[in-house]
């Protein structure tokens, strides 16, 4: 044992200070990610702070004029095994781990000969980027999974009343203006801020990891599943003004609601809107040429295909112009100035299109309120799983797709399909997986103009599309064709249907009561597909 005169020699390693009171005098930095790491480190030394740094952040901070002090020189011991080993040594952690406000721990540190750690700048081996490459193997995926990383993270943030933790770069700066302020010293808020932002950042990297395992693993769905999600934006409220709302982001997701998009005119985007942009974007992104759809409370009121974006805007639009007030479009074509024009006719939420004109951004732009949106490229469609929150937990499901084509669809009625209806129907078809159940889409050529959506009876969401197409197009309703989500169980909606002028219907079939829909289609001489698939939404 040391006296008590070596031991308080010894001290003057690691100094006494209460939570939040200790000065930054020594900051280990290992980085992946190396922006900003030269102009943090430069910040550190001016204030006097000692740089400890591995392998490669050493290479770079040296190669900028930056003196530092190698982790072998820190702990005694060198990086090995190809620097799989190299930070994981008792002398970093007790530096790193000790309270600077217990006798124990200072005597400890003391007799060892412990150096304090006060602050530790990391960010992690990019596992999630190189997983996601085409070209990168299981034992590259492998070695990018960051051992001394996280545990340095978790280390100084659970120790964060006496070590700091630095994981994101953008805090670099806020970090040297208040060590600048503080004579090197860093608020317990300050800290616990850093604590936070550092357990996420490791919650996150083994939730990629254990997902990519998984997913290597099992064919279906793994017995746990972790996620990780990161806020883009905090919203002015929920779907009630009472309520508080961000919007998250999937971590590892190749694509992300409003990602790549730029607003450019408007307030800013309120919960309802990226519900119902989310809706819109995804029906668009599943028609081949220019599309537009118009929704309003997360149900299509309006969709269709034409020659031009602004002919099916008004195609859409014309379906059903008293519910598209106020709603949320998206559209796959440009906008010019005449398109702009036809749009400003009518009170718009929002408008995601891949780009604007000049003048059609001065024309749509004389409506304040109007939030623009613009998104380009427009990026290919996730296909990953989806969830939907319950008391407690998650529902997870693959996404539903509309993949069956017409070679796999069944006509069961005696008369067939002519190609024109043909073109309708498997348009109202990839409408319908877009429309709340009970779903009822009736179409003319390839736009709706009638919808009946989210109905407890499927008689009532027949009921309901007819009584939109009858007062705003009732002239194209004769000869119409009629898209149902899931099978009829009786005869009376189709039945309601062919009364109102329906020549086609598809549906999925496979109801015990086939036979009476089958005939009613028969005995009114009108073509019936059966698709086989059933594409609820709840």
């Amino acid at each position: 044992m040391l006296s008590e005169s070596e031991t308080q020699s010894a001290r003057a390693g690691i100094e006494r200070a209460r939570p939040g009171e200790v000065r930054v005098r020594r900051a280990l930095l290992s980085v992946s990610d190396k922006r900003g790491i030269v102009e943090f480190a430069r910040g550190l030394q001016e204030l006097g702070v000692e740089i400890v740094s591995t392998g490669g952040t050493a290479g770079e901070l040296e190669r900028a004029g930056l003196v530092t002090r190698s982790i072998e020189d820190f702990t005694g011991f060198p990086e090995i095994m190809d620097g799989r080993v190299k930070t994981l040594h008792p002398r970093l952690y007790a530096g790193l781990l000790a309270r600077r406000d217990e006798d124990a721990h200072l005597d400890a540190a003391a007799e060892q000969g412990i150096e304090q750690v006060d602050l530790v700048c990391v960010n992690l081996y990019p596992f999630e980027r190189t997983a996601a490459r085409e070209d990168a193997d299981e034992a590259l995926v492998i070695e990018n999974i960051d051992i001394g990383g996280p545990t340095m993270i978790r280390a100084a943030a659970k120790n964060s009343a006496f070590a700091a933790v630095v994981v994101d770069p953008t805090d670099y700066e806020p970090v040297l203006v208040e060590l600048r302020r503080t004579d090197g010293r860093l608020s317990r808020a300050t800290r616990t801020e850093l604590a936070a932002k550092a357990f996420a950042c490791t919650a996150r990297y083994d939730a990629a990891i254990s997902t990519w395992f998984a997913m290597r693993t099992y064919e279906g769905f793994p017995p746990a599943w972790r996620d990780a999600y990161e806020k883009v934006m905090d919203l002015r409220y929920g779907e009630n003004p009472h309520q508080r709302a961000a919007f998250y982001a999937r971590v590892g997701e190749a694509t992300h609601l409003l990602e790549g998009v730029r607003q450019l005119h408007g307030k800013e985007l309120s919960f309802n809107n990226l519900l119902d942009l989310s809706s819109a974007r995804e029906l668009v992104e599943e028609l081949a040429g220019p599309a537009c759809a118009i929704v309003k409370h997360n149900n299509p009121c309006g969709c269709a295909l034409a020659d031009s974006g602004q002919a099916a805007y008004e195609r859409a639009f014309a379906c059903d112009p008293q519910s598209a007030y106020g709603g949320v479009i998206a559209v796959n074509e440009r906008v010019d100035r005449a398109f702009a024009s036809a749009l400003s006719k009518q009170f718009i939420e929002v408008l995601l299109a891949p780009g604007f004109d000049e003048d059609a951004l001065a024309v749509l732009g004389e409506k304040k309120n109007v939030r623009l949106l613009e998104l380009s490229p427009w990026p290919e469609p996730s296909r990953e799983v989806e969830g939907k929150p319950v008391i407690g937990g998650q529902l997870v499901q693959t996404r539903d797709l509309v993949s069956e084509t017409r070679e796999q669809m069944r006509v069961i009625s005696k008369l067939a399909p002519e190609e024109e209806q043909w073109e309708a129907l498997l348009f109202a078809w990839k409408v319908c997986r877009h429309v709340r159940s009970n779903a009822i889409v009736i179409a003319r050529g390839q736009a709706t103009i009638g919808i009946g959506a989210g109905q407890m009876s499927r008689v009532d969401a027949v009921r309901i599309a007819l009584e939109k197409a009858r007062a705003a197009q009732p002239e194209l309703l004769a000869g119409a064709v009629l898209a149902s989500d899931a099978f009829f169980p009786f005869a009376d909606g189709p039945q309601l249907a062919i009364d109102a002028g329906v020549s086609a219907i598809i549906q999925p079939g496979g109801s015990v009561r086939d036979e009476e829909v089958i005939a009613a289609a028969d005995a009114s001489g009108i073509a019936m597909v059966a698709t086989g698939v059933r594409h609820f939404r709840h």
